[in-house]
């Protein structure tokens, strides 16, 4: 299977991953008019379909590592396991994570979600296995926290008249947040493989994690479908056969360029995705001129906790 072979190569692909976990929220703005339960369907799919196309491709070529269809049966049941688990814990997280995009857009719910995320992983990874420097570390999440208060801030003035929209964006943040700090030690869990047997490598495992995204997402996105937490009508499943086709080729598309993400720089994603937001989608233009200053300190203070929680294990 394919491996970068030098540290110019891994970084390289360290920043794709960053873009494409930054960017791909873009194909749902993409869709105007489409439910993002409906869309969540390709976008699924996209991801179950992404993982088999890089595993029979690259991830069967090349010196390094088994090839992906042999790597996937020497596995152990404990990896398969593991990275099931963590593929459901982070699709129950991503649908929430959606519903706050589609209610708060990209610009808040990815800072507020994806830095809660990063500030529960970090945490909960150095309470079980002390490593780094803690004063780095605890000083970069509480860097994080603060640009999370600042987001949620601009958020509120932003949306001054609709309190109950500005009060259901932020805690469906902040419930995907605490979701997605937990999945990555399961995925992590599930690399290191079984004593006795070989550890199973990144292509396989993102196999195994995108069939526990593909299965929680049949009874979740039901459930969103009936009940949805954005405050609007249910949804119907009729209203997905007669979408755009270029809508479900967006959702397929956004699966398809999630890749299985390097946590440590892959959260400078949260910047990727807010830029999207305010520069792009200008979510918040219009907005008072306080809510602009609060979003520059966001960015200031989500730059400086990501730099520092990303140097504490080199010092």
């Amino acid at each position: 299977m394919f491996f970068p072979e030098t540290y110019q190569g891994a970084l390289l692909l360290m920043i794709l991953t960053m873009l494409c976990w930054g960017s791909w929220a873009n194909t749902l703005k993409l869709c105007t008019g489409y439910r993002f339960q409906l869309f969540y369907w390709d976008y699924a799919i996209g991801l179950a379909a992404g993982t088999v196309f890089w595993g029979l491709t690259v991830g069967s070529h090349g010196q390094a590592g088994t090839p992906f269809l042999s790597d996937i049966a020497q596995a152990s049941a404990a990896s398969i396991l593991f990275a099931f688990l963590g593929g459901v814990i982070f699709n129950i997280a991503n649908l929430l994570l959606v519903a706050a995009i589609d209610v708060a857009g990209l610009a808040v719910a990815f800072p507020v979600g994806i830095g809660l995320a990063l500030i529960v992983g970090a945490v909960s990874s150095y309470l079980v296995r002390p490593a780094g420097n803690p004063l780095l570390l605890f000083g970069g999440v509480a860097l994080v926290t603060v640009a999370i208060l600042f987001d949620a801030a601009a958020y509120r003035r932003r949306e001054a008249k609709a309190k109950a929209a500005t009060t259901r964006g932020i805690v469906l943040s902040l419930v995907a947040g605490v979701l997605m700090g937990t999945f990555y030690p399961l995925v992590a869990a599930s690399l290191r493989g079984a004593k006795g047997v070989p550890a199973v490598g990144p292509y396989a495992v993102a196999l195994f994690f995108a069939f526990g995204v593909l299965l929680s997402t049949v009874p979740a996105n039901l459930l969103l479908m009936a009940k949805p937490l954005d405050g609007k009508p249910p949804v119907k499943g009729a209203g997905y056969w007669p979408a755009p086709l270029r809508w479900h080729f967006a959702g397929l598309l956004g699966g398809g360029i999630w890749p299985a993400v390097s946590y440590s720089i892959g959260q400078g994603a949260t910047m990727v995705s807010a830029c999207w937001g305010v520069f792009v989608w200008r979510e918040f233009a219009g907005a008072p001129r306080v809510a602009r200053r609060y979003l520059l300190y966001m960015f200031i203070f989500f730059a400086l906790g990501l730099v520092a929680v990303a140097l504490a294990p080199l010092y």
